[in-house]
């Protein structure tokens, strides 16, 4: 591809393109790259891969921001947030203000972020894949919270055709449906490599056309949107379907489909009813992997029959009972069970969650293989903590080249030097994140803990409020504490929701204590805060209910950046249990039966980790009286086994394991 037929494709690129696209620059990066890697997508003696995904947590707000030659829509801008915590006076008077652009609002959580950090990794590498998702117009939802009525969500508005980096293509695709002919628009996104040598695409599918009927242009609006089945299936089916259609429509030369959840499924689906010789489905069915997040129940899509009939014509509805039927007398379509009965590989996304799918699916279980999750390092390090490893680079070496090199932390461990600058540049990133919210007055020699992440039922939200009075009692007898919160649940988990209030309640009743107790929770956690609150922290909060973390990342960002956990023993946790990286309380899961997320065990949990909490807060203010620092603190060690472990919990080596076990 030449930049003239790249430009060619894109619509009306003299009227509002030309300013960005050069015949050398793509929003003010290097457009070489990104032509490379076009033509090696189209040339059929390249092997590549498509990723299909229903979101992507970008975080271009942090990493690789686009330079637009023009203003963006104001509806692109970062939109101030609430803080809702015991000290009230700030609440009333101040909101946290940040100049940056918005997130491109296209994914959730946690699942969107590993896929935008895997893209990210992928382009590191320099691997021939093409991205596949859709453009969701009004993102995911805008979050506001309210005493008394806890989470009120609120629809999110953007421009796409303003935001940096993005581009819409002259390319339609055609979905058929008993209801006409569903048009999807592509668009393009560019995810470059960390040194901007290499580029992976992102095609982006979008119903929000004049040629389709309203109901049609609605579809891609809301990310889940969950409150009508129909809904729910085509989202799904404009992912697999549609995806299929579109690399059809790119000629891009595929040898491998990876199905980042089951919410492509329907991929396999269109592959089928596009053959034209049927027996040939065994051999394609060879080019389809997939990856599992979750083993809970609601993340793990079923579908009626007669639901599926109400949408689709004939020849889809059959392959759909072909291939997603678990028995013959089945009435309904399984997505799960599409993916692990035709795929040719499949992975779980931890260790413990292989053990746990294994359990879950017997059928399949000498099929499923465990290939960890990580996190992005260009994306997720601090500045603070990035400098602190260029300051000493005759002991990491090309860590951004080769993120293994963390480990050689251990040959530095003692010296004092290094112990005291680890502290300094976790103190400094504290500064910043105090900074932002400096009307709350928190202070950085007082132990901070931080628990952010999708709030629903399994991950116990709540629970270190649990027993709120032995937290008090903490925090007059051994030492003050500071507690962030962040968040978001979907807007029909009513048992999310009840969490979200039950927490802003507490924090109501705190306020005679917040001058030993600070607790705020932030409105609109997306990645930007995601960085602040893992890299600022003292110690990183995870008590999901085990076994139902398939794995969890936000802890993995915070080692990173050298902050402990405290953590109960689930996800990628059960890796690093024997690594000191901060403490272990809580239930453990052993044997062959999973249990159920409904028992959630509060009252035991919640007593270990007050129990807990107890020690984290003594070693800490043995550490750090007021900022005098005994650098020869077992705190320190930890930190230390923290930057250690994150050498292997990142995407870079998680890529290399696709393409070692999955891909080839």
């Amino acid at each position: 591809m030449t930049y003239e037929q790249f430009i060619e494709n894109i619509e009306d690129f003299k009227a509002n393109y030309s300013e960005d696209i050069t015949p050398t620059s793509y929003f003010g990066f290097p457009i070489a790259p990104l032509l490379e890697a076009e033509n090696k997508l189209t040339n059929e003696h390249e092997k590549s891969v498509a990723y299909f995904s229903m979101e992507y947590g970008l975080a271009p707000s942090i990493y690789n921001s686009f330079s637009p030659g023009k203003s963006i829509s104001d509806k692109n801008k970062f939109f101030s947030h609430e803080v809702f915590s015991n000290y009230w006076l700030s609440d009333y008077v101040f909101k946290v203000k940040v100049d940056k652009m918005l997130d491109i609002p296209i994914y959730s959580g946690g699942l969107g972020v590993l896929a935008g950090d895997t893209v990210k990794s992928i382009a590191d590498l320099g691997i021939s894949v093409v991205a596949l998702g859709i453009l969701w117009n009004k993102g995911y939802f805008k979050q506001n919270f309210w005493y008394k009525h806890g989470q009120v969500p609120e629809e999110l508005y953007w421009d796409p055709h303003t935001y940096p980096g993005l581009v819409p293509l002259k390319y339609r695709v055609v979905m058929p449906t008993k209801a006409g002919d569903l048009v999807l628009r592509l668009w393009k996104y560019y995810v470059y490599s960390y040194d901007k040598k290499h580029v992976c695409p992102l095609v982006l599918l979008d119903s929000n056309l004049p040629e389709n009927s309203e109901h049609f242009r609605r579809l891609t609006d809301q990310l889940y949107r969950s409150d009508d089945v129909s809904w729910r299936i085509f989202q799904r089916s404009i992912l697999g379907i549609g995806g299929m259609k579109a690399l059809e429509v790119l000629k891009g030369h595929i040898d491998c489909y990876h199905l980042n959840e089951g919410h492509a499924a329907f991929a396999l689906v269109e592959k089928y009813v596009g053959l034209k010789y049927k027996s040939r489905m065994d051999v394609e069915k060879k080019k389809f992997v997939y990856t599992c997040h979750t083993p809970v129940a609601a993340g793990h899509d079923r579908f009626e029959i007669h639901d599926i009939e109400n949408l689709f014509p004939d020849d889809y509805v059959e392959a759909a009972k072909k291939f997603g039927k678990e028995t013959d007398a089945s009435d309904d379509i399984n997505l799960t069970h599409i993916c692990l009965d035709n795929c040719r590989h499949t992975n779980a996304v931890a260790q413990k969650h292989g053990e746990i799918m294994r359990l879950q699916f017997p059928d399949f279980a000498k099929r499923i293989d465990a290939i960890t999750n990580g996190v992005h390092i260009h994306t997720w390090v601090s500045e603070n903590f990035a400098l602190l490893f260029d300051k000493y680079s005759k002991t990491f070496g090309d860590w951004r080249r080769n993120p293994q090199n963390l480990e050689h932390v251990t040959q530095i461990a003692s010296d004092e030097n290094f112990r005291r600058d680890i502290f300094s540049a976790h103190q400094a990133n504290k500064r910043t994140f105090l900074n932002i919210i400096k009307p709350w007055k928190l202070e950085e020699d007082i132990l901070t803990v931080s628990w952010a992440r999708r709030i629903t039922g399994y991950k116990r939200p709540s629970l270190l409020f649990h027993r709120i009075e032995e937290v008090l009692d903490l925090a007059y007898r051994i030492g003050p504490l500071q507690i962030i919160l962040a968040g978001k649940s979907h807007p029909n988990d009513n048992i999310g929701a009840a969490h979200i209030q039950d927490i802003l309640n507490h924090i109501d009743r705190l306020n005679e204590h917040h001058k030993v107790i600070k607790v705020l929770i932030l409105e609109n956690y997306d990645t930007y805060f995601g960085k602040l609150l893992t890299t600022s922290a003292d110690v990183w909060l995870n008590n999901p209910l085990p076994p139902f973390e398939a794995s969890g990342t936000s802890g993995m960002k915070a080692i990173l950046n050298g902050v402990l956990q405290l953590s109960t023993l689930d996800g990628w946790v059960v890796e690093a249990e024997k690594d000191n990286i901060g403490w272990i309380f809580g239930y453990q899961h052993h044997g062959p039966e999973i249990g159920s997320e409904s028992q959630l065990r509060l009252d035991e949990d919640s007593a270990a980790l007050c129990a807990t909490l107890k020690e984290v807060a003594t070693m800490y203010y043995h550490m750090n009286k007021r900022g005098t620092v005994d650098i020869k603190s077992p705190w320190i060690d930890k930190m230390v086994n923290c930057v250690r472990r994150a050498a292997f919990f990142n995407t870079q080596r998680m890529v290399e394991e696709y393409r070692q076990k999955m891909w080839t």
